[in-house]
Order: structure tokens, then C-alpha cells, then sequence
């Protein structure tokens, strides 16, 4: 699987298959992109890497929030879009489902190993979603089941 910011400066790939595909309506999600929730994807540490030129920090800017120190983000010195994601607390790498390589007809083209399978942090949603899948306070199988 690979993946880009929006002017395609910045590119990653991943070696494995998430751990966790999901929705997430947190509210910190909902400020950093301005959307009522997210496509998150998390995946191991080891699974992930940058893929654009050397050095790959000439692409990138990064930065952590005083509310969640542990979790570094990377964004596009260019177009400024959020690439990705590292959680020093899980050792885990997240990327927003937007940022996947999309095929001719604009399809995520691994859609099928990266579709949600859950929605995360439902409790502060901004809008109700009348979908399947299941509905979490905070994480799934970690939190109460919300729906």
C-alpha cells in the first residue's frame, strides 16, 4: 500500500495490514481537519516508511500537541496536508485514509484492506451515521459499545 499528501512532495508505503481501521469522531481529529470524523488507519511500527527523497525531513514539518505529547504528526512542508502520524505510547504509525493512492476513477485502490471496520470515539460525534458498523465510546472492544 502506498500513499501521499495532495501534491504528491511528501509519499510513504506500508508493509503489512492495519491493526486498526476505523472512524474516528474524537474532537481532536475534528479540529486538525475540520470534519466531522475521520478514515484513521493505524499499522506497527515496522510496517511503514517514508518513501520520497533523502532527507526525508526536508519535505516534512512536524509537530505535537500539548494535549498529546506522545504523538508526533508529519505534514507536507508544501501543501501542508497531515501525512501521517507516530504514537510513542503504542509504537504504532497512522495515516488518514485520504492520503491512499487512488486509482483512474479516483478509488482508494486498497480499499478493501483499509476500509473501516468500526467507528471510534462516537460519544463526540458531531453527526449521527446510520451504517452497520459498530459504535465506541473510545476505542473498540476497549470502551463501552455506544451503538
Amino acid at each position: 500500500m502506498k500513499g501521499s499528501c495532495f501534491c504528491g512532495s511528501v509519499t510513504y508505503a506500508l508493509s503489512q495490514p492495519p491493526v486498526l481501521a476505523a472512524y474516528c469522531h474524537c474532537t481532536l481529529c475534528q479540529r486538525l481537519t475540520g470534519c466531522p470524523f475521520v478514515h484513521t488507519v493505524h499499522f506497527e511500527h515496522d510496517a511503514f516508511r517514508w518513501t520520497h527523497s533523502e532527507p526525508h525531513d526536508a519535505a516534512l514539518d512536524s509537530f505535537s500537541l500539548p494535549i498529546k505529547p506522545w504523538k508526533t504528526r508529519w505534514r507536507c512542508k508544501t501543501c501542508g496536508v497531515c501525512v501521517a502520524g507516530h504514537n510513542t505510547k503504542t509504537g504504532r504509525w497512522s495515516v488518514w485514509g485520504g492520503t491512499f493512492e487512488r486509482d483512474e476513477e479516483g478509488k482508494i485502490e486498497s480499499w478493501d484492506s483499509i476500509k473501516p471496520t468500526t467507528h471510534i470515539f462516537y460519544g463526540t460525534r458531531t453527526l449521527d451515521v446510520d451504517d452497520e458498523l459498530g459504535k465506541w465510546e473510545g476505542y473498540a472492544d476497549k470502551s463501552n459499545r455506544l451503538g
